[in-house]
């Protein structure tokens, strides 16, 4: 199989999604990497580098994209490279289908195969492909709230630490898995209060064991959300809202609650998802105001730490690529009932039934269609 790495369009996307450690591994079962030119450069990987585990480089994204039989890359389609979608394709990467409708709808009329990282399950329930973001964009959010807390990037000009002399003060984490616990150490380790809510008891528990005395965990209810809510100097939302919803957790009039230099952090980026005012940024433009309250809601935050980022979501994907390519992807969508779950688009039809539900687009049951 020829597996085509392009570098990601993405305003201050610089994540790659093969690190030259992957090309070893594909060459060695017999395929072919075919890579873009500095597509790797942004996470600290040359053209020479690549070339050195066996990859070929190409001067132009066309090349890859014509010749590949699998896109392997880090987030989702773009308009600009709809047209290369094709009905032979096979398209692993990012996809947050729900959100972006357009995206879709090419997809889908171009026939291809694409699998969504996002949507990849495990044994225990959990996103194995998601997970390593979010670790992440967790640490990452807390470290860009200490960055617009200052007073000369429009912040209240509060340390987010415990000084001698001063109250510590409070960060509120919505979320108690990866992200929500990425965020809690660094929180806690700088001595702030931290409260962290949650509805799954044994999550909590499980991590409070691990957490030094600074952090308080809290049953996720509207009391305890709005009382955390009037006393909290940084709100981190680290929930993935569920794709069908239409409430949300925290809503516009809520914020009248916050103090007077407050801000929100939203690590999970759904539009108007848990936290209504949320609407996604990018590095380039990542704060905007809500009634009087700072938002941050950058939605690819892991691109700032782009070779952290790099090496360890291609540790998490790269077995499934090799799955696809080693057994063909029909075979190993058949085998593999949690690659089958991130199954998005297949001939046309839409298989991903939490997208079909939020577009109202026709669902078709990914193992009746293989």
């Amino acid at each position: 199989m020829v597996i085509g790495i392009v570098k990601e369009i993405k305003e201050s996307e610089y994540r790659v999604a093969a690190t030259p450690s992957a090309v070893v591994e594909f060459v060695k079962k017999g395929h072919k990497v075919l890579i873009q030119h500095d597509a790797g450069i942004g996470s600290g990987f040359s053209d020479e580098d690549y070339v050195e585990a066996g990859a070929e480089i190409s001067n132009s994204a066309d090349e890859v994209w014509t010749k590949a039989d699998m896109i392997y890359k880090v987030k989702e389609i773009f308009p600009e490279e709809f047209h290369y979608l094709r009905d032979d394709l096979i398209v692993f990467t990012y996809i947050h289908s729900n959100a972006h409708r357009e995206q879709t709808n090419a997809l889908m009329s171009s026939g291809c195969t694409s699998i969504a990282y996002e949507d990849v399950s495990d044994d225990k329930g959990e996103w194995p492909l998601l997970s390593p973001m979010s670790e992440l964009a967790g640490k990452g959010g807390f470290l860009a709230a200490l960055h617009f807390a200052q007073t000369i990037n429009g912040g209240s000009g509060k340390l987010l630490a415990n000084v001698c002399g001063v109250a510590a003060p409070m960060v509120t984490i919505i979320g108690c898995g990866h992200s929500g616990v990425g965020a809690c150490e660094l929180a806690s380790a700088f001595g702030n209060r931290v409260n962290v809510l949650d509805i799954n008891y044994d999550a909590m528990k499980q991590v409070k064991a691990e957490m030094p005395a600074n952090v308080n965990f809290m049953f996720s209810n509207r009391t305890n959300l709005l009382n955390c809510l009037k006393e909290t100097d940084v709100l981190i939302n680290c929930i993935l809202w569920p794709k069908t919803r239409k409430d949300h957790l925290v809503n516009r009039e809520d914020l009248k609650l916050m103090k007077k230099g407050a801000m929100i952090i939203d690590v999970a980026c759904d539009d108007e998802g848990a936290i209504e005012t949320c609407r996604s940024t990018c590095h380039k433009d990542p704060i905007y105001y809500e009634e009087g309250i700072m938002h941050y809601c950058v939605d690819n935050i892991p691109s700032a730490f782009a070779q952290t980022a790099s090496t360890t979501l291609c540790n998490a994907t790269l077995p499934f690529a090799l799955e696809m390519a080693n057994k063909g992807v029909v075979q190993a969508l058949k085998e593999d009932k949690h690659l089958r779950r991130g199954l998005t688009t297949y001939k046309g039809k839409l298989t991903l039934e939490e997208t079909a539900k939020k577009l109202d687009i026709e669902y078709t049951d990914a193992q009746t269609i293989l």
